[in-house]
């Protein structure tokens, strides 16, 4: 694989239900480290919603499409990173594919040449159908030449730092999707969820999935720096 250039420009995809002004600092921290440009694919509470079917994740990977191509006209290297978080990071390995899905061949891994992925549920005994299509069909590190990053959060859900609404919910969550409530996870997704196979791996301690379950979180400028200072390789 060649080196990616640290400098390439930047593309954000969130999460279910996560406003685009929530990744403002994400992207705020990662335009610090000197890339191109970074932008954040503007994607409503409704898109999210209409992403139970097929038509609905296409709505939001044609607006990523439209922000790659964007961005580049930025890229000395033609090629744009891809930092996707939550549900974003599954998409993205769908986007990263040559096969049609509702009518239209993205194919981005030919302009993309690494995907950062933050708590998003790779591995899951029961998930969404869109989602266990795109882990069935192009599994782990599926497309050649993209460096693909899978960064996980671990929450001590006793310590102050987690949310009512996550020592809640964290136990129901984790079983549903990795069939075991006991294991260790973001208060969302479970650690062995997020770890795509045969990707680069990164487990960031006292790191929440979201402002909602607990803080610091991913977008938080200070995890920003430790995840995105090990994508650089």
């Amino acid at each position: 694989m060649q080196p990616v250039d640290p400098h390439q420009p930047v593309v954000i995809l969130g999460g279910f239900l996560i406003t685009e002004e929530a990744y403002q600092p994400m992207a705020d921290a990662i335009r610090q480290s000197g890339v191109a440009d970074v932008v954040v694919v503007p994607v409503s509470r409704l898109d999210w919603l209409l992403t139970s079917w097929g038509f609905g994740w296409r709505r939001v990977l044609d607006r990523v499409a439209a922000a790659v191509e964007q961005q580049q006209t930025l890229s000395t290297s033609g090629r744009v990173t891809l930092v996707g978080h939550s549900s974003g990071g599954v998409m993205l390995r769908l986007y990263l594919s040559d096969d049609a899905f509702q009518g239209r061949r993205y194919g981005g891994s030919d302009r993309c040449n690494r995907l950062v992925t933050l708590g998003s549920p790779h591995q899951a005994i029961r998930a969404t159908s869109l989602r266990a299509m795109v882990d069935r069909r192009y599994p782990g590190c599926h497309q050649a030449g993209v460096d693909y990053v899978a960064v996980a959060g671990e929450l001590d859900l006793s310590a102050a730092m987690a949310s009512a609404f996550s020592r809640r919910s964290a136990g129901g969550s984790y079983k549903s999707i990795v069939g075991d409530a006991a294991v260790t996870g973001d208060g969302l997704v479970p650690v062995c969820s997020a770890l795509l196979k045969d990707a680069r791996h990164l487990v960031l301690n006292a790191t929440a999935h979201g402002g909602l379950f607990g803080a610091p979180w991913y977008g938080s400028p200070e995890r920003v720096q430790s995840w995105w200072r090990f994508a650089q390789g």
